[in-house]
């Protein structure tokens, strides 16, 4: 049976659970709501959730060890299950995604993603597919830093647990799919 690694990126702990940042996060709780993943364990630095599906096993993971760090546990997990980087998505925040977006690509840079960054070093490849949910870029003069750590609100906040709830979706559609009818149906 063929083992699938989907890691939502984030940061641990109350004080960021409802943070842009945490989009990777929402993305995997949503995924393990609907595959009916009822028990989470802490292995290789991040606490995962296994289902059957399809004829294959998803492993559903959220690092625990902060988002700059995300590498080593996605790097840990990939070699425990024997995953190859053509069966690992990555789901994560996008500055440079209007708010409410999902877009899927396999491949590209880190766009000064710190998450991403640190999965490219710890894998040494870029080949990986990337759910990215757009979470558009900050108000004014506001930091970057500020904007996403910080909760959206009123209306922002259902947009973004929308583009949270597509951005599972769009990872199941990945493995169903494939990637050209994928990015036809969310990156239009």
């Amino acid at each position: 049976m063929e083992t699938h690694l989907i890691a939502g990126l984030g940061n641990p702990g109350p004080e960021y659970a409802s943070t842009r940042h945490n989009a990777g996060f929402l993305a995997v709780d949503a995924l393990a709501e609907q595959l009916g993943a009822r028990y989470w364990k802490t292995e290789c630095g991040a606490l995962t959730a296994k289902v059957s599906r399809g004829g294959a096993t998803l492993v559903l993971a959220k690092p625990q060890s902060y988002m700059n760090t995300s590498g080593g546990p996605v790097k840990q997990l990939m070699a425990a299950y024997g995953v190859s980087p053509d069966r690992l998505i990555v789901i994560h925040d996008e500055l440079d995604i209007p708010a409410g977006s999902v877009r899927v690509k396999v491949g590209g840079g880190h766009a000064g993603h710190n998450g991403l960054r640190s999965i490219c070093d710890k894998l040494q490849t870029r080949d990986w597919a990337r759910v990215r949910c757009g979470i558009g870029r900050p108000p004014g003069r506001m930091s970057v830093t500020d904007f996403v750590l910080s909760a959206p609100r009123g209306d922002a906040l259902d947009e973004f647990r929308q583009a949270c709830h597509r951005a599972s979706q769009a990872a199941l559609s990945l493995m169903d799919e494939g990637l050209e009818r994928t990015q036809q149906q969310f990156n239009a």
